[in-house]
């Protein structure tokens, strides 16, 4: 069973950074087609932050103007996955959700962690 627990959220003052972790495991011996986040702001559908494909590709939402870079790592048998956020604005406020996509089985999605911008 695949496992996702994000953590780094929080509140942030307009211009300023967070980094957001995403702990999974549960996929050995599955082929991972991506993993990334989505955020859900207020009163708005669920959208693509950034993803990772297998070859190692990324894909950002328009939103992110280059200010989002998305990367993983691999400690003790435990994948991570990372999403560095800088200038951050108000408009980037929602609740972030890392996902891992697994060929023939769908996606499995962690529970979320919030990120408010405000001054």
């Amino acid at each position: 069973q695949v496992q996702l627990v994000e953590s780094g959220g929080g509140l942030v003052q307009p211009g300023g950074s967070l980094r957001l972790s995403c702990a999974y495991s549960g996929t050995s011996g599955s082929t991972i087609t991506s993993v990334g986040w989505y955020r859900q702001a207020p009163g708005k559908q669920r959208e693509l932050a950034a993803s990772l494909d297998r070859n190692g590709g990324t894909t950002y939402g328009d939103f992110v103007k280059g200010r989002f870079t998305i990367s993983r790592s691999r400690e003790n048998n435990k994948m991570n996955l990372y999403l560095q956020m800088n200038d951050l604005k108000p408009e980037d406020t929602g609740v972030y959700y890392c996902y891992v996509n697994i060929w023939r089985q769908g996606s499995s999605w962690g529970q979320g962690t919030q990120v408010s911008v405000s001054s």
